[in-house]
Order: structure tokens, then sequence, then C-alpha cells
């Protein structure tokens, strides 16, 4: 079995790439930052104010909202036999089109500065063009951004459901070429590649493939492989370079399952969907998304993946975090209870919720009762995130997330590690270097 030991996850490790270059400039250099105004800040760009202000913020969760060709020149043969010149899921041709005619005129391009959080999906500044998302970070003023894909770990996890195992692999590896490459101008913007999970052997090489590449996160599905457990210890070469390269393991919304659709039929008036960032979804689908990554990561626990590898950190993004308090608990009644019978929990050497509280990050939407949550859960586990520039990020997260905070009296210390400090221990050493003072 291939383990990690504990290290130093300030170190910057060679497989870095996004870091090796001195040629690559942090574009917050030699830049100036002015007080707050009317709830506002400034930005790394002279004195034009920022959204997010003096403070500091990592964002741990935005996307690309891809153009219909957006993946074509980074696809094999294989790919493009089935995302073609259209890369959409749940959306179509004429809603590109229709934001694309109201991005037309004058006024559109003047007033992108002052409407940045107002603006969505491809209508949103740097939605689906990276030099225009490097000027959007320096408009909302956090740190550093994770950048997630919209549209394709839905043809990802339908691939995942069969057996084609080059359609598999080609499509992830289009999908992380396209990401790295929109990322490439701005450090800053951190690429999350997709690694698969239904041939072990294949999986462990492509990781290190897709570190090489520039990927500082690797997304995987959360419903468990056809074949065998997310924890199979086949993986353990992958999550020992993923814990040495400081490359965390992320599970996000629309890389699972939803509930059964069955449930829609109650012999009621149907419901009208809320169609976001991630696709068509109603309360019902809402309310279950936590369930595929509660059992992976219970996998993962359990089988002592995290105990064997100590730096390995596991992101849940976009999954909600109201329910994480609870789950803790479980997670230690079912230790408790079955410590007696099985050896796999007999050789761990902490709970299974210490072991989350070291590790594993969780991102709460900005509707929930985070105060509360961060109050329950501990204020180790959870990370600031926009979802920029999907709709349901809203307008105003770090007014909302504040406003939550302040009624739960959570203390500056715990405010700082929700907003950027477990997110520098998530991503380690390659975010670091942005932790300049205000």
């Amino acid at each position: 079995m291939t383990t990690t030991s504990p290290s130093n996850r300030s170190t910057i490790h060679p497989r870095l790439f996004r870091l090796r270059d001195p040629a690559r400039r942090n574009p917050c250099d030699g830049l100036t930052y002015s007080s707050p105004v009317a709830g506002a800040g400034s930005v790394c760009r002279g004195n034009r104010m920022s959204y997010s202000g003096n403070g500091m913020y990592h964002d741990a969760d935005s996307h690309i909202f891809e153009s219909p060709d957006f993946y074509k020149e980074f696809a094999d043969p294989v790919s493009r036999q089935m995302i073609g010149d259209n890369c959409f899921s749940g959306v179509t041709i004429e809603m590109f089109e229709n934001a694309l005619r109201g991005r037309d005129g004058a006024d559109f391009t003047a007033n992108a500065d002052a409407q940045l959080m107002e603006r969505k999906l491809w209508n949103a500044l740097g939605a689906y063009d990276g030099g225009e998302r490097s000027r959007a970070l320096d408009l909302l003023g956090f740190r550093s951004q994770l950048v997630f894909d919209s549209f394709m770990r839905f043809h990802l996890r339908t691939a995942e459901q069969g057996n084609d195992l080059d359609l598999i692999y080609g499509l992830a590896r289009t999908h992380n070429r396209a990401l790295v490459e929109f990322c490439s101008s701005d450090p800053r913007l951190l690429p999350v590649g997709y690694v698969p999970l239904a041939d072990i052997e294949r999986s462990v090489k492509f990781a290190e493939e897709a570190i090489e590449l520039g990927c500082a996160a690797l997304q995987a599905p959360a419903d468990c492989p056809r074949h065998h457990s997310p924890s199979h210890r086949g993986f353990d070469p992958m999550w020992a370079l993923m814990a040495e390269s400081s490359t965390p393991l992320i599970f996000h919304l629309g890389a699972g399952r939803l509930a059964e659709p069955t449930y829609n039929l109650s012999g009621r008036d149907p419901e009208p969907s809320f169609l976001g960032g991630d696709g068509s979804i109603k309360s019902i689908e809402y309310i279950s998304t936590p369930h595929p990554v509660m059992e992976s990561l219970s996998a993962l626990l359990v089988d002592g993946v995290l105990h064997d590898h100590p730096d390995l950190r596991v992101g849940i993004i976009e999954f909600g975090a109201s329910w994480v308090p609870g789950w803790l608990h479980f997670l230690d009644s079912a230790m408790d209870a079955f410590v007696k019978h099985e050896s796999r929990l007999q050789r761990l050497d902490m709970k299974l919720s210490d072991y989350v509280r070291r590790q594993v990050r969780v991102t709460p939407f900005c509707h929930e009762n985070t105060g509360w949550t961060i109050a329950q859960g501990g204020d180790d586990v959870f990370m600031f995130s926009s979802d920029y520039p999907h709709i349901e990020g809203g307008r105003n997260p770090i007014a909302r997330f504040g406003r939550s905070l302040d009624a739960s009296d959570i203390s500056a210390e715990a405010r700082d590690k929700f907003y950027w400090k477990n997110f520098e221990d998530f991503m380690g050493a390659r975010v670091r270097q942005f932790a300049v003072d205000a």
C-alpha cells in the first residue's frame, strides 16, 4: 500500500506546474488597495473599487459558462462523437444566441464593471473568455479562484455509466486541456481538472498526466464507480501523488446522481424547475444532492484513505453544508457501533469526524445558515465561494454570508478561516503567494 506521511504543506512541490515559471507574474504585484466605499472596496488595479473590498477572500467555487464549441479544439476524435460542436447539457443554442444579442451595444460594454454581480451565465464578464475572466477577478477582488466547468461534467457522468473507457478518459482529457488553457494567462485562476474512476490503473496514470498539464485540483465522480469502490487500494498511488503535490480531490454538484425522477410523479400539478448553472433542479432533488457524496466520502474515511494520506485534502463543493454537523455525529456513532467488528475501523487513530475536520473542506450555499453550520460543525471545515457566474451564487454572497455569521456571533478568527485560511490549507503552497497584506 502506498501511503504518505504528514509534510509541510507550505513547501512548493516541483509538480506545482503553474508556479514553476518565474516569468508568470502575480497580477497584484506593485498595485495598491484603497479603503472600502459604500460596501465595496478596491482592486489590484490602481484605485478602481472591487466587489470584495479590503478583505482577504479566496473563492472555492467559480465556473466557466461555456460557448457551444468551447471544447472543440481540445477534443480528440472519440470525444467529438459525443459533444460535436455543441457541449451544452440542459440548455439550447437559442438561449446562447439570445444572450449574445443582449451583449451587443455600447451600454453593455460600458456598464460591465458596475454590473459585475448582476450579470449571470453567458452575460457575465469572463464567462467563457479567459482574458476577460482575469479582469473579472480583478473586479471581484478575490486573491484566487477555483475554476470549474458548467456542462462537461454532465457528459462525463453519462459516459461513466457506460463501458467505453476511451470515451470516458477522452472526454476528461478534453475537459482538462480546455480548463488549463482558459486559466493559463493568470496564475490566480486555478483550473479544476477531472479524473474518472472507471478503471483503476488508467486513472492513476491519468491523474499524473492531469497534474503535469497544470490542473490545480482534480474533480472525481461523486457516484460510486460501477465495478469497485472509490476507496479501492489500487487508487493509493493516485492519492499519494495528489497529497504530495497539494492537488485536492473534489466532488462537485453535477457529478453525482439526483433523486429518482419518479418522486415527481405525485399525482399533483407539476412544479417548475429552477434552471441555474448546474442544470435543472427542484426542491426534492436539491435536498437529496449530498447523498452520493456522503456515501463516497464515508468509504474514503472508513477504509482509511484519509488516515493513510494525511496531506490529501478533499473538497465538497456546491452540495450545501447544513447537513454536515449531523453527519459528523453520525460518522462517529457508526464507528462506535462497528469498531468491535471491523478491523478497518480498529486501525484508525482518530474519530471519523476528526479526519473530516483535518482534511475535508465544504462550501455552503449563501442562502444557508452558515453561522449555525460553523458553530455546530467547527470552524476548520467550511470555505467561502461565490459560484460566479452562476445564478444560484446570488448577487451579493459576501453580504449574505456576513449576515449569517453576525447572527451566530462567529469570531474574527473563525471568519478568517471561512473566508481564506481554510482555503489556503486546502490548496497548500500554490495559493499562499497571493496572501499579501491588503
